[in-house]
């Protein structure tokens, strides 16, 4: 993928409504060449679903997945514009794909790295400035090191920022973006639950063989 400067980002930006990492990667996807990018874009259809991501969406549904062996579950509210686009397949299709997602990915908490709490951030921030590798590091490059590391952690924490489980070269994101294009309304992922069998119960453990050498006394 081709270096570009920020300067072509921008002006794509402009050009097309869309996101600056699309920009970015649109660029890099197709040598710096912004004719080419804007088709790369369109294509994807994220420079339309930019467009249309102010605008309200309250319809949708709530999906659910549940893995092979029923040890795993999860519920996901997906919404778009109106309700005969949340009928159709292209949205259902996204809805379990979203859901299967979230089931194959048990460090997910929130849907955007913005929906991370701030104490979150700031724990984390704590945790990384006081590793043993940034010992006597000028504060100036520990900061800037901790940066990096914590950006790195809020998109391991985000379902949008994960690749795509059915295509690596896609995030969740860039998915739910090129499903919007191609509806034409749009679409956003609001919130989810994941289950697991048995998480948060306290089980006692059994010594067996403290227990065969107790009734053997008795």
């Amino acid at each position: 993928m081709a270096d570009v400067s920020a300067k072509l980002v921008k002006e794509l930006r402009d050009k097309t409504g869309a996101g600056m990492m699309d920009c970015k990667k649109a660029l890099g996807e197709t040598g710096g060449d912004s004719d080419k990018a804007i088709e790369w874009l369109r294509q994807k259809g994220i420079a339309s679903a930019e467009k249309k991501s102010g605008r309200v969406a309250a319809e949708g549904a709530v999906g659910s997945y549940i893995h092979t062996g029923s040890r795993v579950g999860v519920l996901l509210e997906l919404n778009c514009e109106t309700d005969f686009v949340a009928r159709g397949d292209l949205f259902q299709g996204l809805l379990r794909d979203v859901a299967m997602q979230v089931a194959a990915c048990p460090n997910v908490e929130y849907v955007s790295t913005d929906q991370v709490p701030q104490e979150v951030v700031e724990k984390e921030t704590a945790i990384e400035m006081g590793r043993d590798d940034l010992s006597g590091k000028p504060d100036q490059i520990k900061t800037k090191i901790v940066e990096g590391r914590i950006g790195k952690r809020l998109k391991e924490l985000a379902l949008m920022e994960q690749p795509f489980i059915k295509d690596g070269n896609l995030t969740v994101g860039e998915l739910v973006k090129q499903v919007a294009g191609q509806i034409g309304e749009n679409v956003q992922v609001r919130r989810f639950t994941r289950y697991t069998l048995g998480e948060g119960i306290d089980v006692e453990k059994a010594d067996f063989a403290t227990e065969v050498a107790s009734m053997s006394s008795n």
